[in-house]
């Protein structure tokens, strides 16, 4: 990706001065300092879509997490998942700083749905190196629903939605834009994103055009890791109708992604990295790399009745994924997947306490295998579910459940490669009943009580049935199982929400039981390239385990958060080296130190200005300043599947991280917004247990294996409004 485009995005930031506060929550206010006192306490109140309809948090019994708007813009990250995967419960599966995938309690790949523009992202989910193609600098907010969602979202919900929001349309006579741009020390990252905004007299548009591009990154072990850039382009439009009848919007999206492949290869002398002829600090894509371009069409509309209102979204998908091992100009593997999602959906306004919804929801989907070399077979997908959901409000009590039907069919064609059968073919059809039951008791109006019980549904992919061939990015040769069923799971979740002037705290509890839980594992076998052999099998699982966190606050200024989260996942009827579920996040505790100085806490400087025609005062001023420090701790991972070295254990390791950000205003007209992180700020050099990079070759000089994580990393973020 050339220069040029990151180039010009500077000079604007450093041209422009305006003013604007996009933060975005369902109240849109200003805060003082008695609003931020009492902020935890308001939390409860926000309003969150994960469930069904529009719901205050406090009444759903599900447990949510929250990403608001000022955090997404303040957090440094290398793509959109990286972003949010601190949260508790939340973890990333990664290869490389350029892709991730996002985790939720110990559960991966697709059974975790990522929602965009309204509709389900839908790429090439079911590979480690396949990361989701969304632009962050779209993302306004986000609500991460834990638990089973299978009665909201159909096959692949089992273990949770992320649902990213986009900035809500601008009201009526208001023009909007920002420009942002940023910039990290240790691969060189710069980024911007770019927005334009308006409404006239009810009709709306929004349009971004976002971009990145990163060199190597390195650590104190492996210098610079060769194979880990990456280049991002990204683009957004929104044109639509919004008036008192509902809305109509129709928005279309672009996303191209060039992230090279680390191999890990070392020279067997000197065991560093093995590295081509280009400069480790060029943004020059290196073979091996991939291409990633994904589209999307999204018709949303919403309309108004007297008993409630009906949503339509029909949204249409391609994604065209290439690998390039020995030249730029002809790919290897070429996947072309075709997806259209339709949700139709009636929710009733509330009726005595009472609110109900029903809809039907389905996908299809086609994917081509364009390429000379071939992974899983050209597939046809059939997907088609409904559901229906009622709650009830009685005064300190929200119930609420659901029930839901889906059934899939999956036809894979069958190829013959040089006389051989490649793939054979494979038609399997899948019926699923999920639903669930949950109850909300508001005891005062400082401690919630939830409990929920959801029964989960997921097919197995088409990888996971008929997989055949070596993953580069992955390093390991896959093959599938096509006698796998489906996943079905149960799962209990208790919660308990305490907030007082001084101190706020939450607990959930979760147990899940998973019958025939797919998974991969090795074989002790490697193919004709010495690349080790991975098949699908499946077995019946329990995933216990926790989220806890505590906010001491003693004044309003000050905040002192600690977080944590566990997880058990253990297969049932297993010998101790297979008893664990391969692939569990290790035990997270975070705690950070923050302080904050809002609304007339900051500091001023006047100038004043005389002459024979004017006279007048402007003051610089800092808004919203807040300085914080984190320690993120990862314990020792020895709950590990072990056999035929499926994987290895990981040793704990700290992370001190710092930040600081403020607004900054001319009078009281905001200019910009600044922030400051600085990660792995002690240079620390470990490998995360999600790390795919862990398993790549031995350092014979050393003793270590595989490729470190990311060293120390500086960020420097600014983002200018362009209208007030």
């Amino acid at each position: 990706m050339d220069k040029t485009y990151f180039i010009l995005p500077l000079l604007c930031v450093c041209t422009t001065v305006a003013a604007q506060d996009s933060i975005q929550t369902r109240h849109h206010h200003r805060e003082d300092s008695t609003d931020v006192f009492f902020r935890h306490l308001k939390l409860n109140e926000l309003t969150v879509t994960g469930v069904t309809g529009d719901t205050k948090l406090k009444n759903s019994p599900a447990p949510i997490s929250l990403i608001s708007a000022q955090e997404m813009r303040s957090t440094a990250s290398a793509n959109v998942i990286d972003a949010i995967a601190h949260q508790p419960g939340v973890a990333q599966l990664t290869t490389g700083s350029g892709i991730s995938k996002p985790i939720i309690r110990g559960l991966d790949y697709n059974r975790v749905v990522v929602m965009s523009e309204g509709v389900r992202q839908e790429g090439q989910q079911w590979g480690d190196e396949h990361g989701v193609e969304v632009d962050g600098g779209a993302v306004s907010s986000v609500e991460i629903l834990k638990g089973p969602a299978s009665l909201m979202y159909g096959s692949d919900a089992m273990a949770g939605v992320v649902i990213m929001h986009s900035q809500p349309a601008p009201a009526e006579g208001c023009l909007r834009g920002s420009v942002s741009t940023e910039y990290q020390t240790n691969n060189g990252l710069m980024g911007f994103s770019a927005n334009l905004g308006g409404n006239r007299q009810g009709f709306v548009w929004d349009g971004r055009l976002s971009g990145k591009q990163a060199h190597a990154y390195k650590n104190k072990y492996d210098g610079y890791v060769p194979g880990s850039q990456f280049g991002e382009l990204a683009g957004r439009l929104m044109l639509g109708v919004q008036q008192q009848w509902g809305h109509s919007r129709l928005t279309w999206t672009a996303y191209h992604l060039t992230p090279s492949i680390i191999e890990g290869e070392r020279d067997e002398d000197t065991g560093e990295l093995e590295r081509s002829s280009a400069r480790p600090t060029s943004y020059r894509k290196q073979l091996p790399f991939q291409r990633v371009n994904h589209q999307k069409l999204v018709w949303d509309n919403a309309l108004n009745l007297p008993a409630g209102y009906l949503k339509a979204i029909v949204g249409y998908q391609q994604n065209r994924r290439q690998e390039f091992e020995e030249s730029e100009d002809e790919s290897e593997l070429y996947f072309k997947l075709h997806t259209v999602t339709y949700d139709l959906r009636f929710l009733t306004h509330d009726m005595s306490g009472w609110k109900l919804s029903a809809g039907v929801q389905g996908m299809w989907q086609q994917s081509q295998n364009l390429g000379e070399e071939y992974l899983i077979p050209a597939y046809r997908l059939l997907d088609i579910g409904a559901f229906a959901t009622a709650s009830k409000s009685l005064q300190r009590w929200t119930l609420s459940g659901g029930v839901r039907y889906d059934h899939r069919r999956l036809h894979g064609d069958r190829l013959t490669e040089d006389g051989e059968e490649r793939f054979s073919d494979i038609t399997r059809r899948f019926n699923g009943v999920t639903g669930s039951a949950g109850a909300v008791w508001n005891a005062t109006d400082h401690l919630n009580v939830r409990l929920n019980v959801a029964r989960g549904f997921r097919t197995p992919n088409v990888s996971e049935l008929s997989a055949n061939g070596m993953h580069e990015g992955s390093l390991r040769y896959e093959v599938g199982n096509r006698q796998l069923k489906a996943e079905y799971s149960l799962q209990a979740d208790l919660g308990l929400d305490v907030t007082s002037r001084y101190v706020s705290a939450q607990l959930a509890l979760f147990a899940n039981r998973i019958d025939n839980y797919i998974f991969l594992r090795g074989t002790g076998r490697s193919d004709d390239e010495g690349n080790a052999v991975y098949a699908y099998t499946q077995g019946d699982a329990r995933l216990t385990g926790f989220e806890a966190g505590v906010d001491f606050h003693p004044v309003h200024s000050l905040h002192f958060e600690n977080t944590f989260s566990y997880v058990d996942a253990r297969l049932r009827n297993q010998p101790a080296d297979s008893k664990y579920l391969p692939y569990t996040p290790a035990p997270r505790w975070t705690s950070e130190l923050k302080w904050e100085l809002i609304h007339h806490e900051h500091a001023t400087v006047g100038h004043r200005h005389n002459g024979p025609h004017h006279h007048f005062t402007s003051q610089l001023s800092l808004n919203n300043l807040f300085a914080a420090a984190e320690v993120e701790c990862y314990l020792k991972q020895d709950h590990v599947h072990s056999a035929d070295d499926t994987e290895t254990s990981t040793p704990s390791y700290t992370l001190l991280n710092l930040k600081a950000g403020t607004d900054v205003l001319i009078g009281h007209k905001k200019v910009a917004e600044l922030y400051v992180t600085a990660n792995n700020l002690l240079n620390r050099a470990y490998q995360n247990h999600l790390s795919r990079l862990k398993y790549a070759d031995m350092n014979e000089v050393t003793g270590r294996q595989g490729v470190y994580n990311m060293g120390r990393n500086v960020a420097l973020k600014l983002v200018v409004p362009l209208f007030q």
